[in-house]
């Protein structure tokens, strides 16, 4: 599909579900992969034998994204290890339902702090190793906002996610002189550890079909291709963009 041998990339929350899907999809087109995990080492390290029988090198490697000081200390890992990164997917994230009038200060300062200030500690560490140029990847939803969709019971979830988009924006604009690339993907409904108590309920999910033109909900290695794409030599000149990858959903 596209060549990424020789490539360096850190994948967060990469030990399963999406995270899972778009490492082994880089490591199939060649790129080396530090699997980043908070809770799950167990998964984290399946990920690593996956990729380490595609003939690439990866170790897994724990921290909490919210933390500034665990995400220094990942990314001198990196350095110390392979001396350059090449691609950053930030994906690590985490998803509460609530009506808006109960969600908690708490929850909110929690969402936050994993899937939108986790993406900014980490691409602010990543751009230090990326002298040569680089690709971000930032992952959004398709709840981020500016598509106009709205789901019930998410507010905290969504105003991190178009939190994301605006950071991704911003960032093409200011890193793109010093040959980075940053895009954000925008995932519909896809079969992950996040979804599946949604998926399980027979009704929820036909209402989903229903408004996915492709008759079906997304796959993790559906967002694996697309962060291929993006972290490529063949997507050089695509920056600033929230690729939606939803089955058709927006066009519903």
């Amino acid at each position: 599909m596209f060549n990424l041998s020789g490539k360096k990339a850190v994948v967060t929350g990469g030990s399963r579900g999406i995270g899972r899907g778009i490492v082994l999809a880089l490591a199939q087109q060649g790129a080396d992969v530090l699997v980043n995990y908070h809770h799950h080492p167990a998964e984290a390290e399946a990920v690593v034998e996956e990729v380490k029988k595609l003939n690439h090198e990866a170790f897994a490697y724990q921290a909490d994204v919210s933390q500034a000081d665990q995400v220094k200390a990942m990314f001198a890992v990196v350095k110390n290890q392979w001396g350059k990164l090449d691609i950053l997917v930030n994906n690590a994230g985490i998803l509460k339902f609530a009506p808006f009038e109960t969600i908690s200060k708490e929850d909110w300062d929690q969402i936050m702090a994993v899937n939108l200030k986790g993406q900014f500690l980490c691409a602010q560490e990543a751009v230090k190793l990326m002298s040569k140029g680089g690709k971000i990847i930032n992952i959004a939803s398709i709840a981020s906002g500016g598509a106009g969709i709205g789901f019930a019971n998410i507010a905290h979830y969504t105003a991190s996610k178009g939190g994301v988009v605006a950071l991704t924006e911003n960032l093409a604009n200011e890193l793109g002189p010093k040959g980075i690339n940053v895009n954000a993907i925008a995932p519909g409904v896809i079969e992950s550890d996040m979804t599946k108590d949604l998926l399980n309920d027979e009704k929820q999910k036909q209402s989903f079909l229903a408004r996915i033109p492709k008759g079906r909900v997304g796959k993790p290695e559906d967002i694996g291709a697309a962060a291929a794409f993006l972290a490529s030599d063949e997507a050089d000149y695509i920056t600033g963009v929230v690729l939606y990858v939803d089955g058709g959903w927006l066009t519903g």
